[in-house]
C-alpha cells in the first residue's frame, strides 16, 4: 500500500524568506513538493496564515521558525484537518508582551526614519545567532540580504502583526496532529523554557534542544533540523 507523501510547507520567520529554508528545501524537494509561505502580504497573522494555508492544496506537514510557528498556530485553528504534522522552531505560543510592544512601536519609528538596516545590525543579528556564529559572514550576509529584499513596509506590516497577536496556549492542548518542538540553546528571543512549555501541552509533541545554536536553526544546524523534519515525516506516514 502506498503512502501519501504530503506536501511540506515551510513559514519563515520576520523579515525573512526562502532563503531560511534553502538546506531543508535542497534537501527535500527532490523527494516531496516544498512551498515556502509567502509573509510580504497582510497586516495580521490571521491573513497571514489564510494566505500561507491557500498557498499549498490540500492535507500538508507545516513547519513554521519564530513568527513562522506563531502563523502555524493560527493556521491549527483555521484549518486543523488539513495539517498532518506539525514543527515549531524557536517559537512563542504567548500574546505579545506589553514591553516588547514598546520595543516594536520604537523599532518602527527608527526604521520610517530611515534606519531598518542599522536596526538590523546593532538589534537583530546579535540576538539572532549563537555566540559560535555571529562572526558568520555568510550567515550575517544572508540575514541582511532577506531583511532588504523585504524592506520597511514589510517590517512595519509584520512587526504589526506580531504586537497584536492573540496568545496561543490555549491551543496548544488542542494541537493533535504529531508535533515536533525544536529551538537552540542560545535563543535570546524564544528561549529553551518557551519550548518545553509547548512540549508539556501538546499532547504529542517532542522537544530537541541544539546546543550551539540560536534562533536561526534552519540555518545554524541544518543536518539537525533536516533530521528531525525527516523524524516527522516518518511520524505522520507510518
Amino acid at each position: 500500500m502506498l503512502m501519501t507523501a504530503y506536501p511540506l510547507l515551510f513559514i519563515p520567520g520576520m523579515m525573512c524568506d526562502d532563503t531560511l529554508w534553502s538546506p531543508q528545501i535542497d534537501h527535500f524537494s527532490s523527494l516531496r513538493q516544498t512551498v515556502v509561505a509567502d509573509l510580504s502580504r497582510g497586516d495580521s497573522i490571521e491573513e497571514m496564515a489564510k494566505n500561507a494555508l491557500n498557498s499549498v492544496d490540500g492535507d500538508f506537514i507545516a513547519i513554521g521558525l519564530s513568527m513562522g510557528g506563531i502563523i502555524a498556530f493560527e493556521m491549527w485553528r483555521q484549518a486543523p484537518e488539513r495539517i498532518k504534522g506539525l514543527a515549531l522552531l524557536d517559537t512563542n505560543a504567548m500574546a505579545e508582551s506589553d514591553a516588547r510592544k514598546q520595543e516594536r512601536h520604537r523599532q518602527i519609528i527608527d526604521a520610517k526614519q530611515g534606519h531598518l538596516m542599522k536596526l538590523l545590525v546593532d538589534e537583530f543579528k546579535p540576538r539572532y545567532l549563537a555566540p559560535t556564529h555571529r562572526q558568520d559572514k555568510d550567515l550575517l550576509e544572508k540575514i541582511r540580504l532577506m531583511a532588504e529584499g523585504l524592506g520597511l513596509p514589510v517590517f512595519e506590516q509584520q512587526s504589526k502583526a506580531l504586537m497584536n497577536r492573540c496568545d496561543s496556549m490555549q491551543t496548544l492542548p488542542t494541537i493533535t496532529c504529531p508535533t515536533e518542538v525544536l529551538c537552540g540553546e542560545d535563543d535570546e528571543l524564544c528561549p529553551v523554557e518557551y519550548h518545553q512549555m509547548m512540549a508539556v501541552h501538546i499532547p504529542d509533541a517532542r522537544l530537541t534542544v541544539l546546543p550551539d545554536c540560536g534562533h536561526l536553526s534552519s540555518l545554524e544546524a541544518p543536518a539537525v533540523v533536516n533530521r528531525m523534519i525527516s523524524d516527522l515525516i516518518q511520524r505522520v506516514e507510518t
